[in-house]
Parts: C-alpha cells; structure tokens; sequence
C-alpha cells in the first residue's frame, strides 16, 4: 500500500524541517521525504492529512525491558534477569518477551516505534539484547534485529545479588574479576574453534562473547558510578570490544575522557528518585553537560524504571536544564539508532528506512502535544481517538488485512 502523509511540519532529523512537506510511503519504507511539489504522490495512494501537525520518525529506546519485566503481573510476568549464574551470556531476552505486554502499547502512546530490549542488572553479564518494534503477535513478528548487543552490569546490583548469595562477586573487584575470566575464557575457546579440524564441542556462552571480541556486538555496560565507568573504560581497552555506557549517572564528572575515546552513553532514567547510592548525583542536568563535552548521548526510560511514553518528556526536561534541542531530538531518533547499529532501519525520516512515523499534534518537545497516529512498517497501529479522548491501538490478534 502506498500512503502520502502531507501537509504537515515534517523533521526528518537528519536534514532541515519542512513545512508544508510530504512522506510517501511504500511497501512499508519512506520512499521520498521533501516539500510537496518535490514528491510525486500516486493517484491510487492513500493521503493522510497532516496539516497544523508535526511529522516526526518514531522514536528509539536504546535501553528498556518491556516484555520481560511485565508490568502489573508481578513474579509470573518477571524474566529480566537469570540470577542464578553470574555470566548468562547465552540466554537472548527475545525468548522472555510477551507481546501483550501493556508497556507495548504506552510505547505506541508515546511515539515510541523501535525499543531495544535488554536482560536486566542483577548478573555480571546478562545476556544477549534485540531490537523490537512495539506490534506484533509474537516477538519474532516484532523483531527489527537480533542480537543487537551484549548486556554487563558494573557496580552495586551483581555484587549486592551475588553477595547476598555469599558466592562470588560480592566486591567490585569480583565483578570485574568475573568479566576478564569470561572474555579470556572466551579467547581460549575462539582459538581453539579456529584450529579445529573435525567435529567441535560448543558452548553458547562463549560463542556468543566470541561475537563481542569479533566487534559484532557492542558491549552495553550498566555503569553508574565514576569509578564503575573508569572500570568500564579499562576493560574495555583491555578486550577491545565496542562499548556503549548505560545508564552513566556520574558520566558527566569523566565527560574529557569518554569524549577522547568516543564512547556513547545512553544515560538515564531520569525521573527516578536517588534510590542507591550510585544515583546521589542524578540530575537533568547531566546530558547538557555531557553532550557539551562532545559525548554522544542517547537518553532512556529503563523502562519499567520511567513508563516509556514519558521518553520524549525526559528529553523536554533536559532541554530545560541545558541540553540544546536538536541533540535532545537526537537523543532519541538518530543516536541510539547510530549506536546500535539499526540507523540502516530507524532514527530519521529519509527514503530507504522503515516507515515508522509519528504525527504530532504540535512539537513533541511540548508536554502538551500527543502522538495522534502512528504507523510502523508503513501501518497505522495506533491513533488518539479525539471524541472519547483515549488512544486506540490496533490488535494485533484480530487486525483486518
């Protein structure tokens, strides 16, 4: 089906805004973004009326949880994380998601079309992350990619779960101990993989840290304090793998040197309470003063942490306390996507990527605008039905055509 969304305010993000411009889409990508009198739209398309609204691409979630940690089902909706071994490298969070999960649909709410769901913090390292789009029956049907990263966590939850435990790593210097005797263990057996000649005994945690080492995925290292993120960046230089920095509360005070090495952060939440003594210097504040650093941000819920929709009010926020709009537009479309490597499917408005695209009714950065109807691979799934004044997502189970 072709579809031609017009009239409205298009930001592409990557490339000037447009007013007055047209999206056009086909076979469920962007086919051509520009003014109107520069799209050539099809007599059979169907045209949607965008005037007085805003045309934005929907946006990612570089780090969250929907579907493994369910909200309102307590322990029978809780698969975030396998704590009973602390490096569960080989279990994917594909395999724990529910799809009926209501953060899914809050997601749609909030113009949220791309989430990068991860295993939680309680181990040394997780386990494998993948990137969804929120529709679908089941979690293949939603899959944009996967894996699309290795989960690690530094600092208080693997040594606190483990600790109480009485195994190891209960100190920093277990947890960091725990991640150098998995990527050298893994080295060992990529070696010895390489040199065989015959029939080979696997294991699936190695093979997928191998993957680490090979620069095929990128480490996402939950880190929120100075001296965790300093951890992060010697390990990092150690096995020299891909590090993203998540979460990076105390980022700011290392700013120099995360900008030198290029890392990214994907900070937040930041609605949270200081609830541990890793938050103490949690601040709206801080992606203002790391993206002024030079450091590549993105910004997150954790969802169920901060419910996803508020992903873009966080951004608002943040704006408010120094951070310059356009990256704080950034931080959710074309970052995370860059990050991550899903920019070749999700972050902007340009021809060639998938179309998913939010109509607002005014700047998504104004917390009184909402998202009125969003499509994801070229269809509408969920739209704000202005006379009840409630939204209205489309069910995958029993949807026509």
């Amino acid at each position: 089906m072709t579809i031609a969304v017009t009239g409205g305010y298009v930001v592409p993000v990557e490339g000037t805004p447009i007013h007055g411009g047209t999206v056009l889409i086909d076979g469920g990508k962007i086919v051509a973004v520009g003014p109107a009198a520069e799209v050539d739209v099809p007599d059979d398309a169907e045209v949607v009326d965008a005037s007085g609204s805003w045309v934005l691409p929907g946006f990612v979630e570089a780090h969250g949880h929907l579907g493994v940690h369910e909200e309102a089902e307590g322990w029978a909706g809780q698969d975030t994380n396998e704590m009973t071994d602390p490096v569960t490298a080989r279990v994917k969070a594909l395999d724990g998601i529910n799809p009926d999960d209501e953060g899914f649909r809050d997601a749609l709410a909030g113009g949220v079309t791309t989430i990068v769901v991860k295993p939680g913090s309680g181990n040394v390292i997780g386990g494998q992350t993948v990137a969804v789009k929120p529709w679908g029956r089941t979690a293949d049907e939603m899959v944009l990619r996967d894996p699309v990263s290795m989960k690690s966590a530094l600092g208080e939850n693997p040594k606190r779960v483990y600790g109480e435990k009485k195994t190891m790593p209960s100190t920093r210097l277990g947890v960091a101990a725990v991640i150098r005797d998995a990527l050298t263990k893994a080295q060992d057996y990529k070696a010895r993989r390489d040199a065989a000649e015959g029939p080979f005994d696997r294991d699936l945690t190695c093979e997928a840290l191998v993957r680490v080492l090979d620069g095929e995925l990128p480490w996402c290292q939950h880190a929120h304090r100075a001296d965790d993120i300093a951890t992060a960046l010697r390990l990092a230089e150690e096995f020299g793998y891909r590090l993203v920095l998540n979460h990076g509360t105390e980022a700011h005070l290392l700013a120099d040197l995360i900008a030198e090495r290029d890392i990214p952060v994907v900070i937040g939440p930041l609605f949270t309470s200081r609830s541990k003594v890793e938050l103490r210097r949690r601040t709206l504040r801080n992606p203002g003063v790391l993206a002024r650093a030079g450091v590549r941000i993105a910004i997150t819920t954790d969802h169920p942490v901060v419910p996803i929709n508020f992903l873009v009010h966080q951004v608002t926020l943040a704006v408010k306390e120094g951070l310059d709009e356009e990256t704080g537009l950034r931080s959710i479309t074309v970052n995370p996507a860059e990050m991550l490597g899903l920019d070749d499917r999700v972050g902007a408005l340009k021809p060639g990527l998938d179309a998913d695209v939010v109509i607002w009714s005014g700047d998504p950065l104004d917390v009184m605008s909402r998202a009125l109807r969003v499509f994801v691979n070229g269809r509408q799934v969920y739209r704000f039905d202005e006379g009840s004044g409630v939204g209205v997502t489309e069910n995958p189970y029993y949807s026509e055509g």
